[in-house]
């Protein structure tokens, strides 16, 4: 009886140290496992760290063709669409006379002495109306009341007196065509030639049997008749030519125009 007791305490004892050895291998493979688990995760977080440590400076050789391989990867390449290049405005080259002028400072034009204003003719060709000009013995006196000689009244005084011989030639100032001739009872014989300008010329006191007739056309220099003595309203005066001229229906100094 004793003998089966012990084989069974033996049998006891056994299994108890195969059973703590199981669990003492089982806790070796368990802490094995772990620590291995542990050694990965720190191996492959510190290969991470070295590997973007290391790219920081490595050098990149697969870039593309036209990529300097001097290029270092420190950050990402952010690539921004291309600005349009900057266009000049085109130059415009104006006149000389469309050039804007400071409207502060007054343009002055400088006009000749001689040129005639804006939108006023004048009389073409003109010519002395005698061969030889005398001197003028009755001025116009430009809508001034003067005393006549002959009448001894105050009056107007029209046209011009120029001293000339009597049967003196008598010449057209300017182109025209004779308008009127008449036999006036003041002013005697006299010849009206249009100019067609708005200038009219007017001969006065000349000798009867004229070789014109209302309708001709004369050009500068063409006779017109001779001085006479028919105008008795300046009957005291020595023998001359009363010319007279208007511009637009008003009457202007026959000499102003007689010697431009």
């Amino acid at each position: 009886m004793k003998k089966i007791s012990d084989n069974k305490k033996g049998s006891k004892g056994f299994y108890a140290a195969l059973g703590i050895s199981a669990v003492m291998v089982g806790s070796a493979c368990y802490f094995a496992y772990d620590q291995g688990e542990r050694l990965t995760e720190d191996f492959t977080a510190k290969k991470i760290q070295e590997e973007s440590e290391a790219a920081v400076d490595r050098r990149v050789d697969d870039l593309p063709k036209g990529t300097s391989p001097a290029y270092r990867v420190t950050a990402p390449n952010v690539t921004s669409a291309p600005k349009p290049a900057a266009t000049a405005p085109p130059v415009v080259t104006l006149p000389a006379e469309a050039i804007m002028i400071d409207p502060a400072e007054p343009v002055v034009e400088e006009v000749p002495e001689d040129a005639e204003p804006a939108g006023v003719t004048k009389m073409e060709n003109v010519k002395p109306p005698l061969a030889e000009m005398g001197d003028v013995i009755g001025i116009f006196s430009g809508g001034e009341l003067v005393k006549n000689p002959t009448t001894g009244s105050w009056q107007t005084h029209n046209g011009a007196d120029i001293a000339a011989e009597v049967g003196a030639e008598v010449y057209a100032v300017s182109n025209g065509e004779i308008m009127e001739v008449t036999n006036d009872p003041v002013w005697g014989v006299t010849v009206e030639l249009d100019h067609h300008n708005g200038y009219v010329s007017r001969y006065c006191g000349l000798s009867s049997g004229l070789s014109v007739q209302a309708g001709d056309m004369l050009v500068s220099g063409d006779i017109i008749g001779t001085v006479g003595d028919t105008a008795d309203i300046e009957s005291a005066l020595s023998p001359h030519l009363h010319i007279e001229i208007l511009h637009n229906g008003n009457y202007i100094d026959p000499m102003s125009e007689i010697n431009k």
